[in-house]
C-alpha cells in the first residue's frame, strides 16, 4: 500500500503539479528543433514552400528579416491573433532585445491580451554572430492546459479510488497466500518442539517456503536420529559403565569377606579390581576423545615423521601379544615416507583397527597390516580373516558402540574404537573406507595425503614451505 500511495504521489507531482512546466519545455524543445530546421535550409530553392507548409503544421508564425529589419519572409497563421504580425506589432522589439543581449537565440513568453493566453516567442541570429545576415522570429501559442489538468485530475482521483480497493483486495488475498503455510510451518514447529519428531512440514505457494518446509521435515529427522543416538549412546555408556563398576564392588567386597586373610585370593581379585579399573578409564577416556574431536574443540599438533618407522615400532609392541595369544601379525612394508601429521593420533588410529582386526580375526588368528605407497599418499591397510561384514551393515561400522554380530570370541573394547577412527581422520582430511566379503574377512584403510618429497634437502623444503 505504501508503494502504491509512492506511485500515485508521482503521478499527481508530474501529471498535475508540473504538467505546465513539461508542456513549456516541450513547447520550447519543438520550437527550437523548428528553427534549426529553418537555418539549415536557409537561402534553398524550395526554402518558401518548406516555410510555408512548417508554419500551417505546427501553427507558427514566422518572419525572417535582413539585418536592416527588412522582412524577407513572412508567415501568419493567427491573423490579428499574431504579436509579431499584428496591429500590435512588436517583432522589431524582440529583435532589438536579441542584440543587447549578445547572444545567439532568447526566448520569451508573451501575453497575448487578444486571445487571452499566453505565447511563446523565439528569436534568433541567421549566420554570424558578430556580422548577422538577418533575424528568424517564431511565434506561437502557448495553449491553457487548466481544463486539461482539470480532467487529468479527476481521472486520477477515480483510478486512485479504484486502485487502492483493488490493492487492499490482492494485498489481503496475497497476505493470506503466503501467511497459511506460514501458520501450518509454525503448528508443525511446535509439535516439533514437543518432541514429535515424525512432524511432517508441509509448506505451498511459494517455493522459498517449499523448500524452507522441506528442510525442516529433514531437520526433524535428523533430530530424530540424533535423539536415538542419544539413547543409544546413554543407555550403552551406562551399560560399559555398570560392568566394570560391579565387578569393583563384588571383588572389594569379596576381599573384604572371604580372601582377605588369603594372600593368593586376594592378590587376584585386586588384579581383577585393576584391570577393571583400567577398562573404566579407558572407556571414560575414549569417550572423551571422540567428544573433544566430534566438536572440533582437540586441535591437531602436526609434525614430520616417516611413518615406516611409526608402523615398524607399533608392530613390534605387538610381538609380545602374538607370542603369548598365538596371534600372527603380518606386516608388509613399503619405502620409507616422510609425512606431515598429527603421530600421536595416527597411532592411535592403527592401533584401533589392529585391535579392530585382532578382535575379529577367523579362527587362524591372522591379522595384515600393509603399507602401500603411491604417488599422492600413503596407504594404510589393515586386513582380518573374520566372517566378513555384510552390504548393510558397513554405513553402521564407524556408529558409536556398534559391534558386528560375526565374531566367535569375546570382543574386548569399548566399541568406541572405530568411532574414533573416523572422527581422527575426518579431522586430518583424509580418505578412508573397508571393504569386506562374507566368509573371508575385512580390509580397513586410510589414505595419508600429506606426505613430503623425498628428493629434497632441508633448506629445499624450507624455500618450499616460503
Amino acid at each position: 500500500m505504501f508503494f502504491t500511495a509512492v506511485v500515485f504521489m508521482l503521478l499527481w507531482l508530474f501529471q498535475i503539479v508540473f504538467l505546465e512546466n513539461f508542456y513549456e519545455g516541450m513547447k520550447i524543445s519543438d520550437v527550437k528543433q523548428k528553427a534549426v530546421t529553418i537555418l539549415e535550409h536557409y537561402g534553398e530553392e524550395d526554402y518558401s514552400a518548406m516555410l510555408t507548409n512548417m508554419a500551417i503544421n505546427n501553427d507558427l508564425c514566422i518572419e525572417i528579416t535582413d539585418k536592416y529589419n527588412r522582412t524577407l519572409y513572412s508567415k501568419d497563421v493567427m491573423g490579428r491573433n499574431c504579436l509579431i504580425h499584428g496591429p500590435n506589432n512588436i517583432c522589431y522589439q524582440f529583435i532589438q532585445k536579441l542584440k543587447e543581449s549578445g547572444k545567439r537565440a532568447l526566448y520569451f513568453k508573451e501575453f497575448n491580451n487578444t486571445i487571452n493566453s499566453d505565447t511563446l516567442i523565439m528569436v534568433s541570429t541567421i549566420g554570424s554572430l558578430d556580422d548577422p545576415e538577418g533575424y528568424l522570429v517564431i511565434n506561437t501559442p502557448l495553449a491553457p492546459i487548466g481544463s486539461t489538468a482539470s480532467i487529468i485530475k479527476k481521472q486520477l482521483v477515480i483510478i486512485t479510488f479504484y486502485l487502492l480497493v483493488l490493492g487492499l483486495i490482492i494485498s489481503f488475498f496475497m497476505s493470506r497466500r503466503i501467511a497459511d503455510p506460514i501458520t501450518r510451518i509454525t503448528k508443525s514447529a511446535e509439535q516439533l518442539a514437543a518432541g514429535k519428531y515424525d512432524t511432517k512440514f508441509e509448506g505451498g505457494g511459494y517455493l522459498e517456503i517449499q523448500q524452507l518446509a522441506s528442510t525442516l521435515t529433514y531437520a526433524g529427522q535428523e533430530i530424530s536420529k540424533v535423539d536415538s543416538m542419544q539413547r543409544d549412546l546413554i543407555a550403552n555408556v551406562s551399560h560399559d559403565l555398570r560392568t566394570p563398576l560391579t565387578m569393583l564392588k563384588a571383588y572389594a567386597e569379596m576381599i573384604r569377606d572371604l580372601s582377605g586373610d588369603n594372600p593368593q585370593k586376594r592378590n587376584e581379585h585386586l588384579e581383577i579390581i585393576i584391570e577393571e579399573t583400567d577398562r573404566l578409564a579407558q572407556l571414560v577416556n575414549d569417550i572423551l576423545d571422540l567428544s573433544k574431536l566430534e566438536d572440533g574443540n582437540q586441535k591437531l599438533n602436526y609434525s614430520e615423521f616417516s611413518i615406516t618407522e611409526v608402523l615398524d615400532g607399533i608392530i613390534a609392541r605387538y610381538k609380545g601379544i602374538s607370542k603369548q595369544s598365538d596371534y600372527n601379525i603380518h606386516y608388509q612394508p613399503d619405502k620409507d615416507v616422510m609425512v606431515k601429521c598429527d603421530v600421536i593420533k595416527i597411532q592411535q588410529v592403527i592401533y584401533n583397527l589392529i585391535n579392530n582386526a585382532i578382535n575379529y580375526t577367523g579362527d587362524d588368528k591372522q591379522v595384515f597390516v600393509r603399507q602401500i605407497n603411491k604417488p599422492d599418499c600413503v596407504r594404510i591397510e589393515v586386513s582380518d580373516t573374520g566372517e566378513g561384514i555384510s552390504q548393510d551393515k558397513i554405513s553402521l561400522i564407524f556408529d558409536k558402540y556398534y559391534r558386528s554380530e560375526n565374531h566367535k570370541r569375546e570382543v574386548v573394547g569399548t566399541g568406541l574404537g572405530l568411532s574414533i577412527v573416523k572422527a581422527i581422520l575426518k579431522k586430518h582430511g583424509y580418505n578412508f573406507g573397508v571393504y569386506s566379503v562374507i566368509g573371508t574377512g575385512s580390509t580397513f584403510w586410510f589414505e595419508i595425503s600429506d606426505i613430503l618429497p623425498d628428493d629434497l634437502s632441508e633448506d629445499d623444503e624450507k624455500e618450499q614451505k616460503k
